[in-house]
């Protein structure tokens, strides 16, 4: 019964995390990157805080912080501030086709970062799993002109590529926190809020948005941000089989896709297809690492 709970659960959070590329397009066209990172915020913490008041750990909430503040400070400004910033600024430099696939490296450079600063030895497959991966990154970049090595958006290739820098570091930092995960999510976007609310006052420039703005972004919040998360660690939580949960992410990239294609209509070109085998390539056999790795517990951005 577990494992079948288990599996819904994971299915759940995939299919919702094929949504959001298709919703940040969407929300990007009524608010800047800054503004949906502020009111994304907002709707994930009430969110998270529904989700802590039914586990009955809200109460633990301030003496959690109290504990460690800076340890949590540093972490609500990786996640959500700097990396949701740095994201939507990607998808709103590039089609959600090229991003989200840039994205989706995230977990191949937490191998690399993990090696950096964990200690932890990389093995073959590992290397072969990031020259895969990477080769994907480079034909989705280029358009399929390696040769040319000519970026239709230079920065926001390096912005896609960046994210996937920031999550890793948060995945790192996040190894160190023992704290239930749900309120450590949830103090972090609290202590970041501030920061986001001071930076859309220096930048300014609110303006009327209509309902179809309002309801997109309170999407990105829930599903993106706050309840697809809880949905993916109850996975984890509940399987005897952490690989087989954490494969199910693999679906994810190409629902993706054919939403994009369908609701938005984005034109998906053939390099991007070809891209994304290649880095999925890689982190299926990435997968095969041993249990004793951290990233054999996927978390998907």
């Amino acid at each position: 019964m577990n494992e079948r709970h288990a599996v819904g659960y994971g299915l759940a959070a995939v299919l919702l995390w094929s949504t959001v590329a298709t919703a940040f397009k969407i929300t990007l066209n009524y608010f800047s990157p800054p503004q949906m990172v502020v009111i994304a915020s907002l709707v994930s913490i009430i969110a998270l805080i529904i989700i802590a008041t039914y586990q009955g750990t809200l109460c633990h909430l301030f003496s959690t912080f109290h504990a460690r503040p800076w340890y949590y400070l540093t972490l609500g400004l990786i996640n959500p501030f700097a990396y949701y910033l740095v994201l939507f600024k990607a998808y709103d430099l590039l089609p959600a086709s090229q991003a989200q696939p840039l994205n989706y490296s995230w977990a191949i450079t937490l191998t690399l970062m993990a090696a950096l600063f964990l200690h932890q030895k990389i093995r073959r497959q590992d290397w072969i799993a990031c020259g895969l991966g990477y080769l994907g990154v480079v034909i989705i970049a280029t358009n399929g002109d390696l040769l040319a090595l000519q970026f239709d958006s230079p920065l926001g290739v390096g912005l896609a590529l960046f994210s996937t820098l920031l999550w890793a570091l948060y995945w790192i930092i996040n190894t160190k926190n023992n704290a239930d995960p749900v309120l450590g999510l949830l103090l972090g976007f609290l202590t970041s809020l501030p920061f986001s609310i001071g930076l859309n006052f220096y930048l300014g420039g609110w303006q009327s948005v209509p309902w179809q703005g309002w309801a997109a972004v309170t999407y990105v919040g829930l599903f993106e941000m706050g309840i697809t998360f809880v949905l993916w660690l109850n996975a984890l939580r509940l399987t005897a089989n952490t690989a087989r949960i954490s494969n199910l992410i693999f679906i994810s990239p190409f629902i993706s896709l054919l939403l994009l294609a369908t609701i938005i209509g984005e034109q998906i070109a053939a390099s991007t297809i070809v891209g994304l085998l290649f880095i999925i390539s890689g982190l299926v056999i990435q997968q095969w690492r041993s249990k004793s790795s951290p990233s054999s517990e996927v978390q998907q951005p």
